[in-house]
C-alpha cells in the first residue's frame, strides 16, 4: 500500500493543468448503454473510479478500448446482461447511474447498492422515486435494487430533496426518461456543469432535452438513441483544489483549462479571503500577498460553493488570521477530516453541521489517515505547508479522483513523493 510523504514551507509556482471531470467523465461513460452503436469520450482522466466504472460496464457486454491520447471507445457487444454486482458497485457510489440505462434499454436492473466515500447516510430515495414515476417496479432484496419495466412512460417529476437537488439522481432519471414513451419534466432538476455535460452528450446520441442548465428539464422520449463523440469539461473540483494549493502556500499558480464560469461561488470566497484570483485566456490564476483572511463558508447546490471542496477549503482557513465558520449544507456530516487536521494542529470544532475554525500561526507535519477523496485532499493540501514531514496513508482514495497529483504538485515546487509503505 502507498502513502504520500509531504515536506512543508515551499511556495507552489507555475502552471498546471487542469484534467477533464471524473464527475462528468462517469455518467456519460455509462451513458452509452442506451446505445448499440459507438462512442467516443475524449478527456477522460485516467482515475481509479474511471476503471471501475469501464469493469461495471464490461460486466454489463460493453467493450472499451483507450486509446494513445486518452479518449475511451465504447461498443456494446451483449445486450442480455443487466446485473451490476456487489464486488465492482461497492467501489463507487456513481455506479448506481446504470440503473437507469439499464431499465430503459433492456427492460430490467439489478443492481448492488453502491459504495463510494463513507462520510454520513446518502439515500438513493429520489432515484427510486424518479424511475418508480416513469412506470418502474422497484423493490430492494439482499442488498440490490431489482427493477423491471417493460416500457417506461414519460411523468412529471420532483426531484428536490431535504439537501437540495440530488446530482446522481437527476442523471439517472434524465438517463431513463429519453428513451421513456412521450414527455417527461424533471422539476428541482441538478443544475451542475457535470449534468449539462451529460445532457449535452445525450442530445449529441439523439435525445431530446430542453432547459439544460435550469431546475426544470423538459424530454421528449425517443424510440433509440445512436453513436456519438464528446470531449468532457475540465474538472472544476480539480481545478479548485489546485488553486486552493496555490493560495495555501501563499504561491503563484496558473491552472490551465479550468473554467472560471464554473468557480464563480468558489472564485468569490477566496476573494473575500484576501486572495488575487483572475481568469487569463484559457486559465485561472490565483496568488496571494498578505495574510489568509477569514472567511464564512456555506456548501450548496451548484452555482453554491461545492461541497467537494469544503475539506480543503478548511485546510486553508486553519491558517487564517481569524476565526471561519464552514456549514454544511449537502452532506451534514461530512467532517471526518477534522480530526486528522486536529493531529496537525489545527483548532477546529464541530457545532452541528458547521465546523468553527480558529486559524493558527503554523501546522506541523504528523502521520495521518486518509477517510475519502476529498478529505485526503485537504491533508496534502496541509501538508504543504505544515513544518516537518507529514505522512499520508491510505491514499488509494486519492487516487479515485485526481490523476498523479503528487507529480502535478512536484511540476510546482512542491517537496512530495509517493513511496510504498513496508
Amino acid at each position: 500500500m502507498d502513502k504520500i510523504l509531504v515536506e512543508g514551507g515551499f511556495p507552489l509556482r507555475g502552471t498546471v493543468e487542469v484534467n477533464g471531470s471524473k464527475n462528468a467523465a462517469l455518467p456519460i461513460l455509462i451513458s452509452t448503454l442506451l446505445t448499440d452503436q459507438r462512442c467516443t469520450i475524449r478527456n477522460v482522466p485516467n482515475l481509479r473510479d474511471v476503471d471501475s466504472t469501464l469493469s461495471i460496464l464490461e460486466e454489463l457486454g460493453m467493450r472499451s478500448e483507450r486509446s494513445a491520447d486518452g479518449a475511451i471507445e465504447i461498443t456494446e457487444e451483449d445486450r442480455s446482461p443487466y446485473t451490476a454486482p456487489y464486488d465492482h458497485v461497492r467501489r463507487m457510489r456513481a455506479s448506481v447511474c446504470v440503473l437507469g440505462p439499464l431499465l430503459a434499454r433492456r427492460g430490467k436492473a439489478k443492481v448492488s447498492l453502491p459504495g463510494g466515500c463513507v462520510f454520513g447516510v446518502r439515500p438513493i430515495d429520489l432515484h427510486l422515486k424518479g424511475l418508480r414515476a416513469l412506470g418502474a417496479q422497484i423493490r430492494i432484496h439482499h442488498g440490490y435494487v431489482e427493477a423491471e419495466a417493460r416500457r417506461l412512460r414519460g411523468a412529471t417529476i420532483y426531484l428536490g430533496g431535504p439537501f437540495g437537488s440530488s446530482v446522481l439522481g437527476t442523471a439517472n432519471v434524465m438517463m431513463a426518461a429519453v428513451l421513456a414513451e412521450g414527455r417527461t419534466l424533471i422539476e428541482s432538476a441538478a443544475c451542475e456543469p457535470e449534468i449539462v455535460d451529460l445532457a449535452e452528450f445525450l442530445v449529441k446520441m439523439g435525445a431530446r432535452i430542453r432547459g439544460i442548465g435550469t431546475p426544470r428539464l423538459e424530454i421528449e422520449g425517443v424510440r433509440e438513441l445512436g453513436g456519438a463523440e464528446h470531449s468532457i469539461i475540465p474538472d472544476r473540483i480539480e481545478a479548485g483544489t489546485f488553486l486552493i494549493a496555490g493560495a495555501i502556500t501563499r504561491g503563484d499558480v496558473v491552472v490551465k483549462g479550468a473554467r472560471i464560469d464554473h468557480l464563480t461561488a468558489v472564485a468569490d470566497v477566496l476573494h473575500s479571503a484576501g486572495l488575487y484570483i483572475s481568469a487569463e485566456n484559457d486559465a485561472v490564476r490565483i496568488h496571494a500577498n498578505g495574510k489568509i483572511q477569514p472567511v464564512d463558508v456555506t456548501t450548496l447546490p451548484y452555482p453554491g460553493f461545492p461541497t467537494d471542496l469544503q475539506a480543503q477549503m478548511i485546510a486553508l482557513l486553519c491558517c487564517a488570521d481569524g476565526i471561519s465558520v464552514v456549514t454544511e449544507k449537502i452532506y451534514p456530516d461530512r467532517f471526518i477530516h477534522i480530526s486528522e487536521l486536529g493531529r496537525m494542529g489545527a483548532n477546529i470544532r464541530k457545532e452541528g453541521p458547521s465546523a468553527i475554525v480558529i486559524g493558527v500561526r503554523e501546522l506541523s507535519g504528523a502521520p495521518v489517515m486518509a477517510s475519502d477523496l476529498r478529505a485526503s485532499a485537504s491533508l496534502v493540501l496541509a501538508g504543504l505547508i505544515a513544518t516537518g514531514e507529514t505522512e499520508i496513508h491510505r491514499v488509494y482514495h486519492i487516487d479515485r479522483g485526481y490523476e498523479k497529483i503528487e507529480d502535478r504538485l512536484q511540476s510546482l515546487g512542491a517537496k512530495i513523493q509517493r513511496v510504498t509503505e513496508e
